[in-house]
């Protein structure tokens, strides 16, 4: 109920800054006034002003947003440990994630059509006629980079 009254007074005292800026001939300035000073009374009408008000004032849901953060420290100290406990020192991390990645290398992607083996591949002789060649080795560049 207290509430309800205090967002009636706000809206009075806005309503009438309103029209007083109305009066100077300021109408844009006297229009946004007014909505503002509307939204407290609206808020007090649907009831949200009272749920605003016993979230603030209650020391139960304070000691829930309290809760909700120990939650939130023991994820995160979890996740620190997990990772510690994993691959030991940074160093180890990146070696094994090297290791890994080196496995999977070429290999992984040759198709197996009965080949025991991948087909060495050799390089292609770079021809210098209409300088066609520096086009190439551009392009062999990039295939080789992306392991093609």
């Amino acid at each position: 109920m207290l509430t309800s009254t205090l967002c009636a007074a706000l809206s009075a005292a806005g309503l009438g800054i309103a029209a007083m800026t109305a009066y100077r001939k300021r109408f844009l300035a006297a229009t946004r006034i007014a909505a503002y000073s509307l939204l407290p009374l609206g808020l007090a009408m649907t009831g949200i002003a009272d749920w605003i008000t016993d979230l603030v004032f209650k020391p139960t849901v304070w000691l829930g947003f309290g809760v909700l953060a120990v939650s939130a420290l023991l994820f995160v100290v979890v996740r620190a440990v997990e990772t510690r406990s994993e691959g030991g020192t940074r160093k180890e991390r990146k070696a094994a994630a090297a290791a890994q990645r080196a496995a999977l290398a070429p290999e992984a992607s040759a198709p197996s059509l009965g080949a025991s083996r991948v087909p060495d591949r050799q390089p292609k002789r770079k021809t210098k006629a209409n300088g066609s060649g520096e086009e190439f080795a551009d392009i062999e560049a990039i295939l080789k980079k992306h392991g093609i």
